[in-house]
């Protein structure tokens, strides 16, 4: 398997020279120069596995060069049940027949994104012992993958973590999470900004090839393909769960902020996973929502990004959205390029009546919108009717789910992450607290560790050189 730029100007590279980047050297995303394809026999080869060994045989796929007996010790020692609560790993509850929950959000940090964090965790810890000498890890997060990457990574030798997050802008719960952790490889950065500025300090840091190669950068969002990898993984898992036999079709909604959940789902269909809908669902940042709906693509500008009760959705510029429209486009980086260009240039750009259109309407995604109101009553309906709590964003993806479904195909809602790390919500849906572990009662009064820094990219690179090992 070797992996090319979106953009066209990286020259093919194996999954190890592209583990520990960030965007490729021309601003592209890495992506397979090929999706593998599973039909037939190699589709029902994968039915029995469990989940480590479904993990091992799909990631075997995207990294076949890391020797097959070290990546199974890899995925043996990420997936277990002490980490993720069984050996199920995303366990899948029926809500009523033919509706399904995806439970994905059991590990350390009570977010689906643990799932693909404490897989990149060791698998960067494997990449440094075999010649790396060290990594700074520099990440951009809305509310869980701050929290989900700095607990893969705490301890981890030879590895420090940058996270930026916007300032007052994630639950006290998540802000708790990330802030009260003492390990002195960990450093979180607020930023006096909203969630699109993080992301572009990071990849502007990521473009900066002389800093990025001094400071040893490496990066840890979802850009990185490593983590879409193994978010694929529970595609398969969940659809074998469901189906009987291979060929029936499913769909599954998922809540979207940076697209790179929904994105593994769209590399699962067309490795040949039978997906008839992905439903995409957002909040009342609805960027992607439009354009699945009518083909325009218009990012927001800080100003316009609006603070909601589904946080981590708070996303005006998708990160993955690039890798997607890279297969709208039939793999054309020249095109591709085009369109960023008009993204840098006009905000946006448009494929209404192209090609891109056609495809777009062929990819099997439908999309929908979800209000504040419409949380606080998906969750009151979803405990009323289930006897079950769910965050806000699950409630999102729920709600557009339940309004795209189509009758005899199953519908998997995935799960965005735990109740508890939204309390006020829950609070003005059910009148009460939801449960928490008991590792997390009282983490919002810990003593909190963070530095403030204004968007600029200057005032960032700063900050790392001068703690930078």
């Amino acid at each position: 398997m070797e992996y090319v730029s979106t953009r066209g100007g990286m020259q093919a590279q194996p999954f190890s020279a592209i583990l520990l980047e960030g965007l490729a050297r021309d601003g592209g995303l890495t992506v397979p120069a090929a999706y593998p394809k599973l039909t037939g026999p190699a589709l029902a080869a994968l039915r029995p596995l469990d989940y480590r060994g479904l993990a091992f045989a799909l990631l075997s796929l995207f990294a076949d060069d890391i020797p097959p007996a070290e990546l199974r010790t890899l995925v043996d020692r990420t997936y277990t049940a002490s980490t993720f609560g069984s050996d199920e790993i995303t366990p899948l509850l029926t809500l009523e027949p033919g509706v399904l929950l995806l439970r994905a959000s059991n590990g350390p940090t009570l977010a689906f994104k643990d799932i693909a964090m404490q897989l990149l965790g060791n698998l960067f810890e494997h990449a440094l012992d075999r010649g790396q000498r060290d990594l700074n890890i520099l990440g951009a997060t809305s509310g869980d993958t701050g929290s989900s990457a700095e607990y893969a990574m705490r301890g981890k030798r030879g590895i420090r973590v940058f996270m930026l997050s916007p300032k007052d802008r994630m639950s006290p719960f998540q802000t708790a999470q990330m802030y009260s952790l003492t390990d002195p490889n960990i450093f979180n950065i607020a930023i006096d900004g909203v969630f699109d500025d993080c992301q572009d300090i990071v990849k502007a840091v990521a473009a900066d090839a002389a800093f990025k190669r001094d400071m040893r950068i490496g990066t840890v969002n979802s850009i990185n393909w490593a983590r879409v990898a193994a978010q694929i993984v529970y595609y398969f898992k969940a659809y074998f769960a469901v189906t009987k036999r291979d060929g029936e079709p499913v769909s599954f909604a998922v809540p979207s902020g940076n697209f790179g959940n929904i994105l593994a789902g769209h590399v699962a269909r067309r490795m040949g996973l039978p997906i008839r809908r992905l439903i995409l669902a957002t909040n009342e940042n609805d960027v992607l929502d439009e354009f699945v709906r009518s083909g325009r693509y218009r990012v927001r500008s800080p100003d316009e990004t609006l603070q909601t009760s589904s946080p981590s959705m708070d996303i005006s510029k998708a990160s993955n959205f690039e890798r997607f429209v890279f297969d709208l486009a039939d793999r054309d980086a020249a095109k591709v390029r085009e369109l960023w260009a008009r993204v840098e240039r006009d905000g946006g750009f448009d494929v209404g009546g192209t090609p891109l259109e056609a495809r777009l309407r062929e990819s099997g995604f439908v999309s929908g919108r979800s209000t504040h109101a419409d949380r606080i009553a998906t969750i009151q309906a979803v405990a009323d009717n289930y006897r079950i709590v769910v965050d806000p964003h699950t409630a999102d993806g729920i709600k557009v789910g339940l309004e795209n479904r189509e009758n005899g195909v199953p519908l998997i809602c995935i799960e965005t992450a735990l109740p508890a790390k939204f309390a006020a919500t829950i609070r003005e849906a059910l009148g009460r607290e939801a449960a928490r572990p008991a590792a997390y009662v009282g983490i919002e009064a810990l003593p909190q560790r963070y530095a403030v820094l204004p968007p600029d990219v200057a005032a960032v690179k700063s900050y790392i050189a001068a703690r930078a090992a």
